[in-house]
């Protein structure tokens, strides 16, 4: 990983996209500093999109696509992305999957959350949980006392035992039942939001993340950049980020913006 500070002139001029996770990307012991509000403002100032791409449930992302400096969102790990449309004061709501299959799912995934909460002793459900609709969250350190490496990687595999997929963020185990990660929804968003197709214009877009479950973002996009605590994860990531921050969380990626509009 190559400090961030040593990104090329010239790419930081074809930068026009700019995604975001969120959790210990954006935010500082799970709160968001204002730098982070400004830095996304600045850069829809400069006409670069800005679009989180997070874990986050769909209560939360209604939220945020309403009320953030954003131009959309990919949610619960790609079930679905949220567009407010300000003109006609419209939200856009695309899932994955449809209503009579998400309810499907919610009824194994209920199965399943009480066969982990009761094999992985300390796992809890995530405070958030009450508000998805897509996906399962077993909180190991937000709200709980952090898990071993061990539980964690317990969590996932009984998870991935039961035929759901299961990603691991800086707070939560997610697992779903679907064949989509950020990455699927992500080019959906392109697709049919922006009109872009995503492979001809990856070199256009950066992506910051800080975990093992932002890897396949990490992985496609030639411009990937870790916030300074995705060294946390090293020797955990199938694919670490080309780029790295010298500061951690939202003052990453606040240095980041302050570098890429340094033109």
């Amino acid at each position: 990983m190559k400090p961030f500070e040593q990104f090329p002139a010239q790419s930081r001029n074809q930068i026009r996209y700019v995604l975001t996770d969120i959790d210990d990307t954006l935010t500082v012991t799970g709160r968001l500093p204002a730098v982070v509000f400004v830095a996304m403002e600045r850069l829809q100032a400069a006409k670069i999109r800005s679009i989180p791409i997070t874990g986050r449930p769909a209560g939360w992302c209604d939220h945020i696509a309403r009320m953030w400096p954003v131009d959309g969102l990919v949610g619960e790990n790609g079930a679905f992305y949220f567009r407010y449309d300000d003109p006609t004061r419209k939200m856009q709501r695309r899932y994955f999957k449809t209503e009579e299959e998400r309810k499907a799912d919610r009824r194994k995934l209920e199965r399943l959350q009480v066969e982990i909460l009761e094999k992985v002793p300390g796992s809890s459900l995530s405070a958030d949980q009450a508000y998805r609709e897509a996906d399962l969250a077993i909180d190991y350190c937000e709200d709980v006392p952090p898990l071993s490496t061990a539980d964690v990687d317990r969590i996932v595999d009984l998870f991935e035992k039961a035929g759901a997929e299961a990603k691991a963020s800086s707070i939560h185990v997610n697992g779903w039942f679907g064949e989509y990660d950020k990455l699927t929804m992500t080019r959906v968003l392109f697709e049919e939001v922006f009109k872009e197709n995503l492979e001809e214009v990856k070199e256009d877009v950066i992506f910051i993340g800080d975990s093992p479950n932002d890897a396949p973002m990490f992985d496609y996009f030639p411009n990937s950049v870790g916030v300074a605590n995705v060294l946390d994860f090293k020797g955990r990531l199938p694919c670490e980020p080309t780029w790295v921050t010298q500061k951690k969380g939202g003052y990453g990626y606040a240095e980041m913006v302050d570098t890429l509009l340094a033109r």
